[in-house]
């Protein structure tokens, strides 16, 4: 483990093997500890604990909301002393990875976006998206007991209880390595603010990505209810050297799924 401190004096920590070429790796959650990503089935990944997580220090909570934490990556770079960044980030840390791209464009080298959150760009994943992929998995044993948790979410009960059940259809397989996600902290009151009023305008940054000049990888889940493919095939059209990887089988977590398929992928870029 490493660390360093952000312009505002916040202690972060990152681990990772101390190479010449590193992959930068963001976590999701948002604001999960980055622990969830140390299967990552890449010799290069160094993740960053996000401020308020993990090894880092807890910063005050105003400091939560993405665009806030845009310059503690750039922070990460300058103690790397690199002069871009190879930047992956899954799911809401797709977030703050689109966020640094668009505030220091000339700083990534190549972005790697997996499973990403489709906020930052205004893209609306509707009930119906979710129901289509959804009703892919009624052969399932867990089905019965998870598409009420769906209905119910549906209906507008939206409760932690509800949240529970579909737990399974953020995977392509429902296994012990699924389940032990769950065991990886993260910060509600931090995760409270990522997304706050003010974080991004997601017209703002859909014109910023029409000019970004990095290669870029949009990974997405064959069944991932969270950007289904339909949805990663709009967002991949808003950058205009991207490259859209389904992968069969996958769910929110595709590393998971088939750690061989998503190394191959990951590691052609560019």
């Amino acid at each position: 483990m490493g660390t360093f401190r952000t312009p505002d004096g916040i202690r972060l920590a990152y681990h990772g093997p101390s190479g010449p070429d590193p992959l930068i790796c963001l976590p999701g959650g948002p604001m999960q500890d980055s622990s969830y990503l140390g299967g990552l089935p890449l010799e290069n990944a160094v993740r960053l604990d996000l401020r308020g997580t993990g090894e880092s220090g807890e910063a005050p909570k105003e400091t939560y909301r993405a665009d806030r934490q845009v310059d503690d990556v750039e922070a990460f770079r300058q103690q790397l002393g690199l002069d871009a960044l190879k930047l992956l980030g899954h799911s809401a840390g797709a977030t703050l990875a689109l966020l640094y791209a668009t505030r220091y464009p000339n700083r990534v080298e190549e972005l790697v976006l997996v499973a990403p959150s489709p906020r930052p760009v205004g893209i609306d994943v509707t009930d119906l998206d979710r129901r289509e992929i959804a009703l892919r998995r009624a052969d399932e044993p867990w089905y019965a007991e998870a598409i009420k948790g769906f209905e119910e979410i549906w209906a507008g009960n939206v409760t932690p209880e509800a949240f529970e059940k579909i737990a399974p259809f953020w995977h392509g397989r429902w296994d012990d390595a699924a389940r032990a996600l769950d065991d990886h902290p993260r910060n509600a009151e931090a995760a409270a603010e990522f997304y706050a009023d003010g974080a991004f305008d997601p017209e703002q940054v859909r014109a910023q990505l029409k000019t970004l000049d990095a290669p870029t990888l949009l990974l997405a889940g064959e069944l991932d209810v969270a950007l289904p493919p339909r949805r990663a095939r709009e967002y991949a059209e808003l950058f205009p050297d991207a490259r859209l990887v389904v992968q069969p089988g996958a769910g929110h977590f595709p590393w998971l799924d088939d750690p061989e398929a998503f190394a191959a992928t990951v590691q052609r870029i560019p």
